[in-house]
């Protein structure tokens, strides 16, 4: 839906602040669990990435608004929006410190601790996000912010695959990162990780190659980035002890898997079709699922808006634009989150929906090999109440 208005603002702008207040909150509840506060307070970031943000979608509900071509350049020119993702860095950083000195500490029970490392490893799951915007971008400071912002959750390699990996072979079987309809989120897991680093290894040894240097070398991006996961860790076990290494790597563990959930979900299913000459068609709308729920567009900086972030990369998200042909989820990606962890239910929300999108054709879609006979003998005579509903 797209607006006119030559004085067009953005009412969200302010709203935009959610995305730094969550690591925020959680170094606050962790604070306050330090000064004797209850210990549900480490349980934060959970609390809010699985039951906080879904009932705000629901109660909010969508906002399908662009804003008009003619406000972009405006949108684009105001540093504000570039500040709000660097506010998301200090107090990620902060948080993870923070958790490692209560784990040196002692004395936390087992479900205490559990509370913690979920509560730290969303802050920096969700900070992958902070990463991706700042990924994007061309400036020095914005592409050095973004792998010291992968640092907490050891994950610096997506800045190598996701921008020169993801985005040319997003909704083909080539890509790790795109799920296939039948594909559970636990089996595209183990996929996706590996395969991601197999990519992001395989690309910037070619990318060195091609400017006569070696892989093994100050200039490869993926030793760049792990290096500073290496000095953050190393810094806080020779600080803190042996004994928050664990800790580091397990919050590290869940942040890595939640981005991989939100991967899962974006593409499920979708396949670009190929042409005669052998190339896939170029990445249109209809090839990632979008959503317009407010609140978790405001916490992943528009993420959801995914469509025109792939015709688009280095469109910073203030001007992201919904398209009316893309495929739409039911709900926001925070609560398909927790339909993706159990696959019956995913199955049931989200295959209709491709059948439907594809229009009982799924020799277009992008099928698990596994399930594909058992999809096509499944969908062949596709249930016409089903598609409806779907659609």
């Amino acid at each position: 839906m797209n607006t006119t208005t030559n004085d067009w603002k953005d009412r969200k702008k302010y709203l935009w602040l959610l995305s730094p207040l969550l690591p925020l909150l959680g170094l606050l509840a962790v604070g306050a669990y330090a000064a004797g506060a209850p210990a549900l307070l480490l349980w934060t970031g959970p609390i809010l990435i699985f039951a906080v943000v879904p009932l705000l979608d629901l109660l909010v509900g969508v906002d399908p608004v662009n804003a008009p071509e003619s406000a972009v350049p405006g949108l684009i020119a105001q540093r504000y929006y570039k500040y709000i993702t660097y506010a998301y860095i200090p107090t990620q950083f902060a948080l993870t410190i923070a958790g490692a000195v209560l784990v040196a500490g002692g004395g936390l029970a087992t479900w205490e601790l559990v509370g913690l490392i979920l509560t730290v490893g969303t802050i920096n799951g969700i900070g992958i996000n902070t990463a991706h915007e700042l990924g994007h971008k061309t400036g020095r400071l914005d592409r050095t912010l973004a792998k010291l912002t992968l640092a907490p959750v050891a994950y610096g390699h997506f800045f190598v695959e996701h921008n020169r990996g993801h985005h040319k072979n997003v909704a083909t079987p080539m890509d790790p990162a795109s799920s296939r309809m039948g594909e559970s989120f636990w089996r595209f897991l183990p996929r996706t990780v590996i395969g991601s680093v197999r990519s992001a290894w395989t690309l910037e040894t070619a990318r060195l190659k091609r400017q006569g240097k070696a892989t093994w070398s100050p200039h490869n991006e993926v030793l760049q980035s792990w290096a500073l996961t290496v000095l953050l860790f190393g810094s806080l076990v020779l600080i803190l002890g042996p004994v928050v290494l664990p800790f580091l790597l397990l919050q590290a563990a869940y942040g890595a898997s939640l981005l991989e959930v939100i991967n899962y979900i974006e593409h499920y299913g979708l396949l670009r079709e190929k042409q005669e000459n052998g190339r896939y068609e170029r990445c249109q709308p209809h090839h990632s699922w979008n959503s317009n729920h407010v609140v978790t567009n405001l916490v992943l900086y528009q993420l959801q808006r995914h469509s025109d972030h792939h015709a688009n990369p280095t469109r910073p998200f203030q001007a992201l634009r919904h398209f009316d042909s893309a495929p739409q989820l039911p709900s926001g990606y925070a609560s398909m989150l927790i339909a993706a962890y159990i696959p019956p239910l995913w199955y049931r929300l989200m295959d209709p929906r491709v059948v439907a999108h594809y229009e009982g054709d799924l020799l277009k879609a992008n099928l698990h090999p596994a399930k594909r006979e058992a999809l096509l003998r499944r969908w062949c005579d596709s249930a016409v109440p089903e598609l409806q509903q779907a659609a």
